[in-house]
């Protein structure tokens, strides 16, 4: 598992090679974004998560609408839901108080702004006492920041909490070579740094894994995306989440059309979340949203589905489902 992984292709849709040009390139290729409020969260819902003494714990997830993140990372889609320019003092809190007023009852709050809850421009510092105050009555608050902005906001915020922090921090991938070619513009020293300062706070955080990023071979996905785990593992996660790289964002289109990026196929994800929860290094998610778009046999997708969001709560490997007409195990 080397650079050899890395998918070379010189067709028209020319990724460029040099770090500085490729944000123009992934915003040019970029479909229109759509309409959203400040006065309101983008999405807001509860679900299920086991926590880390596998108790099954309800999940109220706020979907905040911001300022897009100044980081043009190429698989995202994120800024789709995102606003040109910084929301007002205030309408943060507003946002939650939409959300919590029409959520059921939950112990433990994701934030997720589209980017990252400590960068100034999306999430004001003078609304962190109110954000605060509003989240009085969980247990744990998560929230996602790019590893790069992780510094002594963090710990006043959690300060402020009377429940744990927890951050979410992209790792993506531990391919050292993809990973820069992800304009994410961080490195796995960048990642261990963020880590290590969460652990001497004693703040918990966990780690986004990609599932077949651009430019890796399909054949070392899973290898690649267990070994993200680990190294995420290494470096104090407490959990990991697997995201299979979704098309959408126009960019991953461009490099699908060069063969630089092809989507992971729904067995993809699968055996990267055994893998993964093989480990035995702490909880592994397979995200499931829209799921569907990864399979091509409509005789046992709905199982498969089940499987997952099964070892989802159970943090348990399960059988396989069969199929006939796919061949899948």
């Amino acid at each position: 598992m080397n650079g050899a992984a890395v998918v070379a292709n010189a067709a028209a849709e020319t990724y460029p090679a040099r770090a500085a040009d490729r944000a123009a390139w992934i915003v040019a290729r970029r479909p229109p974004r759509r309409e959203v409020d400040a006065a309101r969260p983008y999405g807001y819902f509860v679900e299920d998560e086991t926590d880390a003494h596998g108790a099954v714990r309800s999940v109220a997830t706020i979907l905040l609408t911001n300022r897009e993140c100044p980081y043009r990372c190429l698989m995202c889609d994120l800024w789709r839901h995102t606003l040109e320019a910084s929301v007002p003092s205030g309408a943060i809190v507003r946002q939650i108080d939409v959300a919590l007023e029409a959520l059921p009852p939950a112990t433990v709050v994701k934030l997720y702004n589209s980017g990252s809850f400590f960068d100034h421009r999306a999430i004001p510092p003078g609304d962190y006492e109110g954000i605060a105050d509003r989240l009085a009555g969980f247990d744990r608050v998560i929230v996602e920041c790019h590893p790069a902005l992780v510094g002594e906001d963090v710990v006043r915020f959690g300060a402020m909490l009377r429940g744990d922090l927890e951050l979410a921090l992209g790792l993506e991938t531990a391919h050292r070579d993809v990973l820069a070619r992800l304009n994410k513009r961080m490195t796995l020293e960048t990642y261990a740094a963020a880590a290590a300062r969460l652990r001497a706070a004693g703040i918990a955080s966990r780690a986004f894994v990609l599932v077949q990023p651009p430019f890796l071979a399909a054949a070392e996905a899973v290898a690649w995306a267990v070994r993200s785990a680990a190294f995420a593992f290494d470096e104090g996660a407490g959990a990991v989440s697997l995201i299979p790289v979704r098309g959408g964002n126009g960019a991953l289109e461009a490099l699908a059309a060069s063969g630089d990026f092809v989507p992971p196929s729904l067995a993809t994800l699968e055996a990267a979340f055994d893998g993964a929860l093989a480990l035995g290094r702490g909880r592994v998610f397979a995200d499931l949203w829209d799921l569907g778009r990864f399979s091509t046999c409509p005789r046992c997708f709905a199982a498969r589905e089940a499987r997952l969001r099964a070892m989802n709560l159970s943090q348990r490997a399960m059988r396989h489902v069969p199929c006939d007409a796919c061949r899948a195990r």
